[in-house]
């Protein structure tokens, strides 16, 4: 166990490159699943998902190996299993359920543990089932593993009561290889789910609607191997471009697409932060007291749940009052508790809270809840007056790779130690 000690930092200045998107990294690493042939996958970040990801496939019978100098990851599914009942890794994150459908695809009958991750939700899979039973499978769940079979899967029309990611993410991944045409409505539109559809038809899928409401999906008798380079995170680019906000900074971050952010930069605006699209990259910084406002999570192109927890740090520092609704989860709200303890004037209640800016806050003994919940932590350290130590930071290595190492060059007094808990 570790644990971050940092004190005070006035303000972050210079360039901080942004990594591969995790979320997009693990549906892409279970893809791999639906072909023979190798899949090289580049600018992977390495990151403990990613590693439990790999160890799955591995478990599932693949080829994985991980190159941590050039972050590319090599995956062949020559010759695999569908029983993953014994699975080791399955319950250490909830991107594990996305290997259901290609499994599905592969063998039409697999084994699979239901998913763990985060503590911030139910994160029920009912529509992932729903999406598959469409396609011909049949499932049952006993004693946390849930079986799939079919004796072949058809395209059919699907329609998601809610634009699930993960869902949306397992159906493309088994309706590639059905026979006949599949329509999902009401899909998820996240940049992540477009990474997965481009990579899927480098392996030969047809695919369109991505990024949209509709995805179309025309299966094909076969999938081929193929090389992917992972789109940029937004979670970690926006996590850095509220850094450079509550410290009253100025940095430019290299590696990102600003049309992943938008909802993010306009809130920001609001705020009183600037951001401005430059040779070397996207530059972020602040002019005079922050600014109260109002969010609302939202699935893409709405306000992203993950960085909700992130914005609050920064709110507790606006001249004003702030609300905050959260629409995804019903349980994202663990990291005010935390934020208290360092000062911050935070109200909960069901999924509003409500956020009376401080003129400080001061450092504690805090810690991470969950991924999104230990970096608003981090960001709040950052600004807070003396020394903040924070415990249970495995849970930030689920997300953010080397983020000492990227804040320390930025000019943060952070480092880490181990726990003595």
């Amino acid at each position: 166990m570790e644990k971050y000690i940092i004190h005070h930092t006035d303000a972050l200045h210079g360039h901080v490159r942004i990594s591969g998107a995790k979320n997009a990294a693990l549906p892409i690493l279970a893809a791999c699943l639906l072909t023979e042939e190798p899949c090289e996958i580049t600018n992977v970040p390495p990151l403990t998902d990613v590693f439990h990801m790999s160890e799955l496939l591995q478990e599932a019978g693949c080829f994985a190996s991980y190159d941590e100098k050039t972050e590319t990851l090599s995956v062949c599914a020559k010759e695999i299993t569908s029983d993953l009942s014994e699975s080791e890794q399955a319950g250490k994150m909830r991107a594990s359920f996305l290997v259901a459908g290609p499994l599905l695809a592969r063998c039409l009958h697999t084994f699979v543990p239901l998913p763990g991750g985060c503590r911030i939700g139910t994160r029920p899979i009912d529509l992932h089932l729903k999406g598959l039973q469409a396609l011909g499978a049949k499932h049952k769940t006993e004693h946390g593993i849930v079986e799939l079979h079919a004796k072949q899967l058809k395209g059919a029309s699907i329609y998601l009561d809610f634009p699930s990611v993960g869902a949306t993410e397992n159906i493309l991944l088994a309706a590639v290889l059905a026979k006949g045409r599949t329509v999902i409505e009401n899909a998820a539109a996240e940049p992540e789910i477009c990474d997965l559809a481009d990579f899927l038809r480098k392996m030969g899928a047809d695919i369109s609607g991505d990024g949209t409401d509709t995805i179309t999906v025309q299966g094909v008798s076969a999938l081929y191997g193929a090389s992917h380079s992972i789109i940029p995170d937004r979670m970690e680019a926006g996590t850095f471009m509220i850094a450079a906000a509550i410290t009253g900074g100025d940095i430019i971050l290299e590696n990102v697409q600003e049309e992943h952010l938008k909802p993010v930069i306009a809130k920001l605006g609001e705020c009183n932060v600037k951001t401005e699209k430059t040779a070397e990259g996207l530059r972020v910084y602040r002019k005079g007291r922050l600014k109260p406002l109002d969010i609302k999570t939202m699935p893409f192109p709405g306000f992203p749940t993950d960085l909700q927890a992130p914005f609050m740090s920064l709110l507790t520092l606006a001249k004003g009052t702030s609300v905050i609704t959260e629409t995804i989860f019903e349980n994202r709200f663990l990291h005010a508790a935390e934020l208290r303890r360092m000062g911050a004037d935070i109200r909960t209640d069901s999924h509003c809270a409500v956020i009376e800016g401080v003129d400080e806050l001061t450092g504690s003994k805090v810690h991470a809840t969950d991924l999104r919940a230990g970096a608003a932590l981090v960001l709040s350290a950052l600004a807070a007056k003396g020394e903040t130590e924070i415990g249970e930071i495995e849970h930030i290595a689920r997300g953010y790779c080397h983020l000492e190492d990227k804040l320390r060059a930025l000019g943060a007094d952070i480092r880490k130690e181990e726990s003595d808990e």
